[in-house]
């Protein structure tokens, strides 16, 4: 063991870092751990792999800092990736002096220390330390050093592990001397003394280190241990800033910071937390192991932002998600509580969220002439302000057309026309109209005993979330279907529609506010990922995605505990039978496929009855498309009937959203069915044929939400189907199917109207008896 001065400190470090040795260096000092050795770790956290651990509970009361060599040699190995952790590419050139903004700006963090509580590292017992959470922990960390980030970690888990070690060692020890003294070789149940927390550290020191060596050499990554007699979150804050680091993760037992103690009726996770909130926050107990509790870790927080680093303190116990917690945090996602010295201008979502619950309620006890009045209003702006709605879509377009971001087909749903917006006026009145008799309508009434009756009745569901891209005619559609159903409603619409829907919503809050219930239909403005959104279901009831299939398949990936209504691909067939009439056939697939391409009812697979090839029909069919210049792209069976042949399709389970298609051949309906079922998305698809039997086969075997006879697949829409609009289309088996208009965003409860009625009254021997009678119900008149 060598003792050497402060001065010597720097060289000791790269003397360890370079060469080979066998011994440990030491370096007594009394003085807490900036004070040392931050001039030193600053040029040697730039060495390639190489990440730092400082463990803060010394072996004794003199504080010392110990750095033992890593036998391996460095290695500059390739970038991996492990396990399930994302890679990500980052540019990492920021420079430190204030801390980052917003949640989004995290990736961009190169020198990173992640704190690891008691909590963390310990098993539930506090005796040992939990190793697979502890591995996915060094996992995470590997990844992100092996990406060119600078890693430090200010880790406890000495005292567990070395109390481990003592009670084994105290446990053999009396087991032996008990067999000794009585003669006796069965063991019996013995007390273990009480162990003194600095005993615990000092011999479960090494063996800490040791396992952290052994795992971060399992990524090629040398660990060096630096030792201090510290508190772990003024240590952990006070190296963040004195290494001057971007970020510091506090990881806990708890999802982070909360307005009052976790557990607690109302306690509220604080997502971003802002200097001078202290005062809202009522501080419970520390945890059940560890130094300090939230208290503590939010005055070490506020500090460390104040110098410049930013701060998320979060759940590192937490099994579905302590897995990939670090990484989430770096990468941007809404985990934990995130510490920053920007206030938005606007509400948080989750204030949001409230909002539109509390505005929902209110707009669903208005009486449904006054939610039509309202429905009516907006249609009245959208014809009134249109020369202001342009010209904000105009500015969209132009900012769309200028970056190059947007294709073709979404910049035509990007656009807003003066016969769109009549349309759209025309939907809306519609909708106000039927919506007279939706919500409280009575649809089963029973009498279940005398003076008991039942009542079922139409409900909201009650907070929606609907993101949607590109199209910004969307908003007031699915906003006139919320309040004609008395839901509350937070819309995401994306950036390229962002002046646009900006106006159509300011437009909506003001019909809403002649009624007062404006809060009730909120525009997400904040940087809120769509992820992110998918997490809060405490204040979101029902997602409902507008736009391609990948957004839908993400959405629906994303959301773990809210029900999301919606279709991931529109896989639409149109089946031209061998009785098809020659006039229908070409007027049908055209509509079907060129009339608006990216729409997710437009025709993807033409199948043709085998009997059709090589027939003026089959050639009408091929010189229609070539006309409209749709790409044909040919099925197994089709390619094998050509010497030469379109190309061959690479998967009849495709949606192009554009001028192309695939054409198959079936030998008659029954195969056409089988084909929709293996191939299709259940969302809309025709037969064309004269034939009423072999018509009524395909439209009760097909298994599709739409399925449509002699008419083009375009015609699946709610404002086509009268509906007035849609909030989209569903391709799901549950609740609503196909467009999805007021309906579809209303579910039931249950009213009962007893005197004194008791369960028991309806034994085997009481006095009364169950009649289950219909009762008749009555209907509501709608003007």
């Amino acid at each position: 063991m060598e003792v050497l001065s402060k001065a010597g400190l720097h060289g000791a470090f790269l003397g360890l870092l370079r060469a080979p040795c066998s011994k440990h260096i030491a370096v007594t000092c009394r003085r807490c751990l900036p004070m040392s050795c931050q001039a030193a770790l600053r040029p040697l956290l730039r060495a390639a792999g190489c990440c730092f651990v400082f463990a803060p509970r010394a072996v004794a009361a003199t504080s010392r800092f110990y750095l033992p060599h890593h036998s391996q040699s460095l290695r500059n190995e390739s970038i991996r990736c492990w396990s399930n952790i994302p890679f990500i590419t980052v540019p990492l050139s920021r420079t430190h002096g204030k801390s980052f903004a917003h949640r989004s700006e995290l990736k961009h963090a190169k020198r990173i220390v992640v704190k690891l509580g008691s909590a963390v590292v310990t098993r539930g017992d506090e005796c040992g330390l939990a190793l697979g959470r502890l591995a996915s922990i060094v996992e995470q960390v590997s990844v992100l050093q092996n990406q060119g980030r600078e890693m430090m970690i200010v880790t406890s888990g000495a005292v567990a592990f070395g109390k481990q070690r003592l009670r084994h060692e105290i446990l053999l020890s009396q087991s032996v001397r008990q067999a000794l003294h009585s003669g006796q070789s069965q063991l019996k149940d013995m007390a273990i003394p009480v162990l003194e927390a600095r005993a615990c550290a000092a011999a479960g020191q090494s063996g800490l280190m040791a396992l952290y060596e052994a795992m971060f050499t399992q990524y090629s990554i040398c660990a060096a241990q630096v030792i201090s007699v510290k508190d772990n979150d003024s240590l952990a804050a006070r190296l963040a800033v004195e290494m001057k680091t971007d970020l510091l993760i506090v990881l806990s037992d708890v999802e982070g910071l909360f307005d009052s103690p976790p557990g607690s009726d109302d306690a509220k996770l604080i997502d971003i937390f802002y200097p001078g909130d202290q005062q809202s926050v009522t501080f419970g107990t520390k945890s059940r192991v560890g130094m300090g509790g939230m208290e503590a870790k939010v005055k070490a927080a506020l500090w460390a932002l104040q110098g410049g680093t930013s701060v998320v303190i979060a759940n590192g116990t937490h099994p579905k998600i302590s897995g990939h917690v670090i990484t989430d945090i770096v990468e941007g996602k809404k985990v934990g509580t995130f510490f920053s010295e920007v206030k938005p201008a606007g509400p948080t979502v989750e204030q949001q969220g409230e909002m539109s619950r509390a505005g929902g309620r209110t707009l669903a006890a208005l009486q449904p002439e006054q939610r039509a009045e309202i429905i009516y209003r907006l249609a009245d702006l959208l014809t009134d302000q249109r020369e202001e709605i342009l010209l904000a879509n105009k500015k969209d377009l132009e900012e769309a057309e200028n970056k190059g971001r947007l294709a073709l087909p979404l910049l035509k749903r990007l656009s807003l026309s003066a016969s769109k917006l009549n349309s759209l006026a025309i939907g809306l009145r519609q909708i106000a109209a039927s919506s007279q008799d939706s919500v409280g309508r009575i649809i089963r009434r029973t009498r279940i005993a005398k003076d008991l009756e039942l009542e079922q009745v139409t409900v909201p569901i009650g907070v929606l979330l609907v993101i949607f891209e590109s199209r910004p005619d969307c908003l007031p559609q699915v906003s006139a279907l919320a309040i004609a159903s008395g839901n509350g409603l937070l819309l995401k619409g994306g950036k390229e529609a962002a002046y646009s829907n900006q106006i159509l919503h300011h437009l909506t809050q003001e019909a809403l506010s002649i009624h007062g219930v404006k809060d009730a239909v909120q525009l997400v403005n904040t940087r809120e990922e769509v992820e992110d959104l998918c997490r809060l279901d405490k204040l979101i009831d029902l997602i409902i995605p507008r736009g391609s299939s990948q957004l839908v398949r993400n959405i629906q990936k994303a959301a773990k505990g809210i029900p999301v209504m919606g279709h991931s691909e529109g896989i639409c067939h149109v089946y031209v039978d061998a009785d098809a009439s020659v006039e229908k056939v070409t007027r049908i697939i055209r509509d079907s496929k060129c009339e608006y391409p990216a729409a997710c009812n437009a025709l993807e697979t033409l199948l043709i009855h085998r009997d059709l090839l090589r027939t003026p029909l089959f050639d009408q069919i091929i010189d229609m498309l070539r006309v409209e210049q749709v790409k044909i792209h040919a099925g197994p069976k089709f390619a094998s009937y050509l010497t030469f042949s379109p190309s061959e399709v690479k998967s009849l389970r495709t949606e192009y959203g554009d001028l192309e298609c695939c054409i198959e051949v079936v030998d008659g309906v029954r195969e056409a069915v089988e084909h929709i079922h293996k191939y299709g998305s259940s969302h809309t698809d025709v037969i064309i044929t004269e034939n009423e039997e072999t018509a009524e086969f395909f439209l009760q075997h097909v298994d599709s939400a739409c399925v449509f006879w002699n008419a083009s697949t375009r015609f699946s829409d709610g404002y086509r189907f009268g509906l007035g609009a849609e909030v989209g289309i569903s391709t799901s088996r549950i609740h609503a199917r196909g467009p999805v208009g007021i309906e579809g965003l209303l579910t039931t409860k249950w009213l009962l109207r007893g005197d004194n009625h008791v369960v028991s009254d309806f034994s085997e021997h009481g006095s009364m008896k169950y009649l289950h009678e219909s009762l008749p119900v009555p209907h509501r008149n709608s003007s």
